[in-house]
C-alpha cells in the first residue's frame, strides 16, 4: 500500500480509502460489511471514512465494531456533520448546539475516544463560519478531534474558513472531502488552486461515479438487476450522470483499459491519482473482492501518451 500526506499535515492516508455511504447499514449486510473492512485494513488501507447521517448512525456503529478489532493508531477514522439526524429545528447543520452533540453521538455510536477527521459534510449558510470552527476548535483541544474538515465546499467558501480560522487563531482547515472522478471533475478550476495554495489535501469521494466507470451500465434503460442504479433508494444522486453522453465516453475509456490490460475501475482510480492534490481516492465497497480490484490502481502509471489519450474523449 503507498501512502500519501493529507495536505501539509504529516497524516499519512493510503492512496485508496474505505467509506460507508449507500452502503453499509442500508444494502449491505452487517457481517458483510465487517469483512470488507477487515479485507480494507489487511491489504494496508489505513483510511476508512462514514458520517453520522448515513443510515442514520447505523453506519459509525458497523464501522467502528469492525475496527474495535485493531490497534488505535493504525488507522485513521473520520466522520460528517451537517445533515439532519431528527426533525427538530436544531437537528441540523452547523450551529455550536448541533456539532457538539454529534460529536458525541459519533463518538458513541463508533465507540471512540475521538476521530482523527471531522467533516463539515457542507456549508451551511445559516451559521456564522466562526461558530462553527470555534466549536470544532473546542473538540481539537479536548482531544477529540485531531484534524478539521470539509466537504464539497466551494473555493470561496474554503476561503472564508481559513480567513476565519487565522482571524481567531483556530485550527485551519487541512481536507476537503469532493465528488471528483473522470465524469465530474469540476474541482480542477478553482478548489485545487485555493487548496494547493493554502495546505489542503483532498480525499475524495465517488471516484468510479457510484459503478458508472465500472463498464457495468451500457445505458440508460436496461440496468443490471441487483445494482445500485436499479435501486430506487440508492439511485438518486446517479441520475444526472447516468447519461447516454457519459455511457459513450465510457465506452471509449474501456478500450483504453483493455489496451494496457486492466478494468476500467483500476484506470479510474489510477487517473485520479495522477492528481499530486489528491491525497486518497475513496471506495465504496460492497463485497471484499471489489477491494482487492481496486487496490491493484495502485500498480498502474499512466503515461503522457495514455493522458492525453483519456483526455481527449474526457473532452
Amino acid at each position: 500500500m503507498k501512502h500519501r500526506n493529507l495536505g501539509r499535515t504529516g497524516l499519512k492516508v493510503s492512496e485508496i480509502s474505505l467509506g460507508s455511504w449507500l452502503t453499509y447499514g442500508n444494502s449491505v449486510e452487517k457481517e458483510t460489511a465487517a469483512k470488507t473492512i477487515d479485507t480494507a485494513y489487511e491489504l494496508g488501507i489505513n483510511s476508512f471514512d462514514t458520517a453520522n447521517v448515513y443510515a442514520i448512525g447505523e453506519a459509525e456503529k458497523i464501522v467502528g465494531e469492525a475496527l474495535s478489532k485493531y490497534p488505535r493508531e493504525s488507522y485513521v477514522l473520520a466522520t460528517k456533520v451537517f445533515w439532519p439526524m431528527g426533525d427538530g429545528p436544531n437537528d441540523r447543520g452547523l450551529s455550536r448546539k448541533h456539532v457538539f452533540e454529534q460529536l458525541h453521538a459519533s463518538l458513541k455510536r463508533l465507540n471512540q475516544e475521538y476521530v482523527d477527521i471531522y467533516y463539515c459534510h457542507r456549508y451551511d449558510k445559516n451559521t456564522p463560519v466562526d461558530e462553527t470552527l470555534r466549536t470544532i476548535d473546542d473538540m481539537v483541544r479536548q482531544g477529540k478531534v485531531l484534524y478539521v474538515g470539509v466537504s464539497e465546499w466551494t473555493a470561496q467558501q474554503i476561503q472564508e474558513g481559513l480567513g476565519t480560522a487565522d482571524k481567531y487563531l483556530l485550527d485551519r482547515i487541512v481536507v476537503n472531502q469532493p465528488v471528483y472522478n473522470m465524469l465530474n471533475r469540476y474541482i480542477e478550476k478553482d478548489v485545487i488552486p485555493v487548496s494547493e495554495a493554502n495546505g489542503i489535501g483532498q480525499i475524495v469521494f465517488s471516484p468510479l461515479a457510484q459503478g458508472i466507470l465500472t463498464g457495468k451500465y451500457t445505458d440508460t434503460k436496461n440496468l443490471p438487476e441487483g445494482s445500485r442504479a436499479a435501486d430506487p433508494k440508492s439511485n438518486q444522486s446517479m441520475k444526472s450522470t447516468l447519461t447516454e453522453e457519459n455511457l459513450a465516453k465510457v465506452k471509449q475509456l474501456e478500450g483504453v483499459a483493455k489496451e494496457l490490460d486492466v478494468k476500467l475501475s483500476q484506470l479510474a482510480l489510477a487517473w485520479i491519482l495522477r492528481q499530486p492534490n489528491v491525497a486518497s481516492a475513496l471506495i465504496g465497497a460492497s463485497k471484499s473482492v471489489q477491494v482487492h480490484e481496486n487496490v491493484k490502481a495502485l500498480d498502474i502509471v499512466l503515461s503522457e501518451d495514455v493522458l492525453q489519450k483519456i483526455e481527449s474523449i474526457l473532452h
